[in-house]
C-alpha cells in the first residue's frame, strides 16, 4: 500500500531509531577502560554535532518542516544556509546523533544499526528527491551542485 506522504519511511525510521536507543541496554559489550572512555567522549562530540545540525536544518526549513519525506504542497525549496552545503542535513544530523549515542553507550550492535541508517537515509532521500524534482523543476540543478548526505563528499 503506497502512502501519500511517505508514512512507511517514517515508521521504519522510528523503528531503527528505537532499536539504536534500546539496544545498548540489552547488548552492551565490555570495552576496555581506555577504549570506552575515548568512545564515550567521541560519542558525546559526534552526538552533539548531530543534534546541532538537526536544529540548524530545522530552523532553515521553517514552515517547510515536516516529518514526512514528501514536501508540503505549498512549500518552498530551501537552498540556503546549511542546505547550501548538504541537501539532507537533517538525515546527516540524525545519523551523527545515532552514532554518537551508540558510541557513548559503547554498544557495537547499536553502532552497526547506526551505520545501517546511512543506507536507510540514502534510500529515503532518493524517494524524497523524486518528489522534490516533481514539485520543483529547478531541483535538478541544486542536486548537481550540492552533495546528498555528507557535506562535500556524498
Amino acid at each position: 500500500m503506497a502512502s501519500k506522504r511517505g508514512e512507511q519511511w517514517v515508521m521504519v525510521q522510528l523503528v531503527l531509531l528505537a532499536a539504536i536507543v534500546l539496544l545498548p541496554f540489552g547488548a552492551r559489550e565490555v570495552w576496555s577502560a581506555p577504549l570506552a572512555e575515548v568512545a564515550r567522549l567521541l560519542g558525546l562530540l559526534i552526538g552533539a554535532l548531530g543534534l546541532l545540525i538537526v536544529a540548524v536544518a530545522a530552523l532553515y526549513l521553517g514552515s517547510n518542516l515536516t516529518i514526512f519525506p514528501r514536501p508540503k504542497p505549498n512549500g518552498k525549496l530551501t537552498q540556503s544556509g546549511i542546505y547550501a552545503v548538504v541537501r539532507h542535513p537533517m538525515y546527516c544530523g540524525v545519523i551523527l546523533s545515532a552514532l554518537g549515542w551508540s558510541l557513548w553507550q559503547t554498544s557495537l550492535l547499536a553502532i552497526l544499526v547506526s551505520l545501517a541508517l546511512i543506507l536507510f537515509f540514502d534510500r529515503k532521500a532518493a524517494q524524497e528527491e523524486r518528489w522534490l524534482q516533481a514539485q520543483y523543476p529547478h531541483y535538478a540543478e541544486y542536486r548537481r551542485r550540492v552533495k546528498k548526505l555528507i557535506p562535500f563528499i556524498y
